[in-house]
């Protein structure tokens, strides 16, 4: 009889300790991951139009200037892998708590900076938080809705905070500055990641410690780590060194020889591997990273070349350059909320070939851009066009590249689709943006700047036709 009672105590201890847990609500789990994302997103572009503030204010030099973009992104893109896979190994809410954490400390320190190094170490900070926190919301979102219409309309919100942070980032970072000053920039992410922390506190439940198949593989997360990090500081620095350079050169070889032996180390440690290799023979997941790939690399320097062909050519002041990037924002929108309409009826494959179309044909579009240029016919309808292309991928996208894999493995597969993007987007930015330098020549008129910017945007277009064709003939044909 005692052992019934002390028995009874146990589990009656045991259903209190599991009511004081909080638990699932999808629907605030998806707000979110749905801020976290419009997070990430907003501060790859938002400090963008206030960097002459910010050197003004800072007594930044030309060169180091460009470490306030660049530290954020060497540490996002190197050390997303890592992120991913631990947000498996440790917990998905734990991860990302943890970076929500980070990131909102950073974007605080970096607000309050009193010199370059101040903010280039805040942006870095931020960067490392965010590669904790893109994986693990993504595979929260992939988890908590499995399957049918739930997971449909998920991803179609996902995609449209995604795209909306990274448009709407050019018009609030250039609001903010002009208005309220360059440090804003930064403090807007503070009550946003305080938001996302409380919502995932109450929202996510606290899962069990995922099961850990052996010891880490803490040389493979090492190399990858290194190798990535290497891929992404030889590619951003190449706005001072060519491409043909022996700087540029030796980095990047250096950088393939580290991703090589990482290769080999996960195809034969006996540990746990960072990413297991198996999963690359699964097509949805190697042709919707290809695609996004060439998305990124895409996207990332059409708002580059955008903004500064409002602001260098036709004269546009930085706030109204940033408000003239609401129309593209609101389309993403559309076509995020589209793709959920039609993704209970077509392919994913189809909505990405549909999708890559009209963004292939916008940045055709803006390839014909010219001086006497009007922003209606040469910025607003291209911009829609974009906009409804690049929303009809996103969801479809996402829902592509996590479908078939194992629950436990699906914080990799997160990450390695953020990783695709942003090592696409440092690509893209540089190779198109060296492209666009080059046919400006060394004579720089408001002519020879048009020519280069809208070179630039047309080889976006060829990006993009490649990405369709990965679509047709990689991606698989089933619903």
């Amino acid at each position: 009889m005692n052992a019934i009672r002390v028995e009874s105590r146990g589990e009656g201890s045991a259903r209190e300790g599991a009511a004081r847990e909080p638990r699932a609500r999808p629907g605030l789990t998806l707000t979110a991951v749905a801020v976290v994302q419009f997070m990430v997103s907003l501060d790859l572009s938002v400090v963008n139009v206030g960097l002459p503030r910010i050197a003004a204010g800072l007594g930044f030099g030309a060169v180091g200037l460009t470490w306030v973009i660049h530290a954020y992104a060497l540490t996002f893109g190197g050390l997303l892998l890592l992120g991913g896979k631990a947000a498996d190994r440790y917990g998905r809410k734990r991860v990302l708590l943890s970076g929500l954490v980070l990131f909102g400390l950073a974007s605080l320190a970096g607000g309050f900076a009193q010199e370059p190094g101040h903010l280039v170490a805040a942006r870095a900070a931020q960067g490392i938080g965010a590669a904790a926190l893109a994986p693990a919301a993504l595979a929260l979102l992939a988890t908590t809705f499995p399957e049918g219409r739930a997971r449909v309309r998920a991803f179609g919100v996902w995609s449209a905070m995604n795209a909306a942070g990274g448009a709407l980032g050019v018009l609030i970072g250039g609001v903010l500055t002009q208005y309220a000053g360059w440090r804003w920039v930064m403090f807007v992410n503070v009550p946003m990641a305080a938001g996302a922390l409380l919502m995932a506190w109450r929202g996510v439940a606290a899962a069990p410690t995922p099961a850990r198949g052996g010891r880490p593989d803490v040389l493979g997360a090492v190399l990858a780590t290194a190798g990535m990090t290497l891929l992404v500081f030889g590619i951003v620095r190449t706005d001072q060194y060519g491409w043909s350079s022996p700087t540029t050169l030796v980095t990047l070889a250096v950088a393939a020889a580290l991703l090589a032996a990482f290769v080999n180390v996960e195809r034969t440690t006996a540990r746990e591997p960072l990413v297991r290799l198996g999963l690359f023979a699964n097509r949805s997941v190697t042709g919707a990273n290809v695609y996004n790939l060439l998305l990124g690399a895409a996207m990332a320097s059409s708002f580059y070349f955008m903004s500064l062909y409002l602001q260098r050519v036709l004269g546009t002041g930085p706030a109204m350059t940033g408000l003239m990037f609401l129309p593209l924002a609101l389309a993403v929108v559309v076509g995020s909320v589209l793709a959920v309409r039609l993704g209970y009826r077509l392919a994913p494959r189809t909505l990405l070939a549909m999708g890559g179309s009209l963004t292939a044909a916008a940045f055709a579009w803006f390839g014909l851009i010219s001086t006497d240029g009007a922003y209606a016919t040469d910025i607003l309808i291209p911009s829609i066009v974009l906009g409804v292309g690049f929303g009809l991928c996103l969801g479809p996208l996402v829902n592509t590249a996590t479908s078939g894999v194992a629950a436990h493995e699906s914080g990799t597969a997160s990450g390695l689709l953020n990783s695709s993007r942003q090592i696409g987007a440092s690509l893209g930015l540089a190779a198109l943006g060296t492209a666009a330098q080059h046919r400006t020549g060394p004579t720089v008129t408001l002519e020879s700047l048009n020519d280069g910017y809208a070179f630039g945007l047309a080889l976006g277009a060829v990006l993009l036709a490649a990405a369709v064709l990965v679509a047709l003939t990689v991606l698989r044909a089933e619903r």
